[in-house]
């Protein structure tokens, strides 16, 4: 199968009849290759992987094998083989649902509690599927490989210049990275699915009913830390009710990661968040990993002012 792209319009030829629809870019993402298209009448997604060809086969593999376990579209059609120079690419029909970033700007408290709880219930699937190592995932056969030996000093080590950070800056924030050590050192050790882009811009919801539709944008899943997924949805904090919901259900129904959750997602989360910030500039969300980071970088402190959402005020 050949898909060819250009002038706002997306065709499909193979064997089968050919499929011409228009191409709308779709927002939630930064990298500029997702589209929503018709495809045999049909409502679809269209991600192209033009800068990580050999991820398509990843995505295809992952979205297949947690259907039904996770709220994630059905996959209609996949390239995962580059053919004469054409973008490998995944087509998914695209689920219901308006962007759970957007659902919560109105939600009230009710709301905001229901979705938490269902996010909570998504993390303790997450983390109850499991994998004997860490790494990330290569080929339709999720074979994994690992990211590297080297340890959150190194990859800040390689990630300080780009920073800009003052000297005295880089200390506090050495000290920050020494807590997220202690805290990954104490905490439960084992490898689940960790989708690593797991916040409000890649959920969908029915607004109707506030029930979560759609978990998208798998293209960072990884195996890693059961404490990653919480880490990236308790980010940027300010949503106590929706995150209060979703450590209790964590708690309650979840495998045991232990006391200290807050912290130790914050702490797994660091590793994305220094790489974010190193990106400033480039989109909304590297801008605002680079403010978290430099508050962190002039406390000294992993928590840089985040209210804890355990605390009632």
């Amino acid at each position: 199968m050949a898909l060819s792209v250009g002038a706002g319009r997306i065709v499909r030829v193979d064997g089968f009849e050919a499929i011409a629809a228009s191409a709308v870019p779709l927002t939630g993402g930064y990298g500029g290759e997702t589209f929503a298209v018709s495809a045999a009448g049909e409502d679809a997604v269209l991600k192209l992987y033009a800068k990580r060809p050999g991820r398509a086969a990843v995505d295809a593999a992952l979205l297949r094998l947690v259907r039904g376990l996770l709220p994630v579209p059905r996959v209609l059609d996949a390239q995962v083989d580059q053919v004469d120079g054409n973008p490998t690419y995944v087509l998914t029909e695209r689920l219901p649902g308006v962007n759970l970033e957007i659902f919560l700007v109105d939600a009230d408290d009710r709301q905001r509690e229901r979705i938490g709880e269902q996010l909570g219930e998504l993390l303790v699937r997450l983390s109850g599927m499991p994998f004997l190592t860490f790494g990330e995932f290569v080929g339709s056969g999720l074979a994994i490989e690992s990211f590297g030996g080297d340890g959150l000093d190194e990859w800040l080590d390689r990630h300080v210049e780009a920073l800009g950070l003052s000297r005295d800056q880089v200390e506090n924030l050495r000290d920050v990275v020494a807590e997220a050590g202690d805290l990954t050192d104490s905490g439960v050790h084992r490898f689940c699915l960790v989708h690593s882009d797991f916040n409000p811009k890649n959920l969908l919801v029915d607004p109707a009913t506030a029930t979560v539709t759609g978990l998208i944008d798998w293209e960072f899943a990884h195996s890693g830390s059961p404490y990653g997924d919480l880490g990236n949805l308790l980010r940027f904090g300010g949503d106590p009710v929706l995150e209060r919901a979703v450590l209790r259900v964590v708690r309650e129904t979840g495998p045991d990661l232990g006391d200290r959750l807050v912290d130790r997602g914050r702490a797994a989360d660091l590793w994305a968040l220094i790489d974010l910030a190193a990106r400033t500039g480039q989109n909304p969300v590297a801008t605002a990993a680079h403010g978290l980071i430099t508050r962190m970088a002039d406390t000294g402190e992993l928590s840089a002012g985040r209210p804890d959402p355990d605390v009632v005020h």
